[in-house]
């Protein structure tokens, strides 16, 4: 069984402000008691979050379906053809039938707007055990 990380970092890519401060309060600090304490790096512009994704050490990337210019599922699929360490992604959906789209963008979850706070700890929690129990993600 793996261990516990003291600390994970989870990033969060929105050309809105509200929508990050939003989805870091939903998700929390700890998202459950067997993941990591959340260390949050914010993005505002797709060059931000490129950037550090290239730096390494990100366990969880959150991009915003609905950014602009660059939506978070185009993104998505690009770091999951691109990176070879890539991070979990969870893409932020509008509308539920948006599924589909982030199935396209290789996402390994979702996650609802409005914002849930159950649902996003809990889906951003499954994405941590995940990458730290070393699940292969599948291309």
């Amino acid at each position: 069984m793996a261990t516990v990380p003291e600390r994970v970092t989870v990033l969060v890519y929105s050309n809105h402000a509200e929508v990050r401060a939003t989805v870091r309060s939903a998700v929390g600090r700890r998202p459950a008691p067997d993941t990591g304490r959340i260390d949050w790096i914010e993005c505002e512009t797709n060059a931000q979050v490129i950037e550090q994704l290239d730096e390494g050490g990100v366990d969880v990337a959150i991009l915003d379906g609905e950014a602009q210019p660059t939506g978070g599922m185009g993104l998505a699929r690009q770091f999951k053809y691109e990176l070879q360490d890539c991070p979990a992604i969870v893409v932020l959906i509008a509308r539920r039938q948006d599924g589909w789209l982030a199935s396209w963008s290789l996402a390994d979850a979702v996650i609802n707007t409005p914002i849930d706070p159950v649902e996003s700890a809990a889906v951003v929690a499954e994405q941590l055990r995940r990458r730290h129990t070393g699940i292969p993600v599948v291309r």
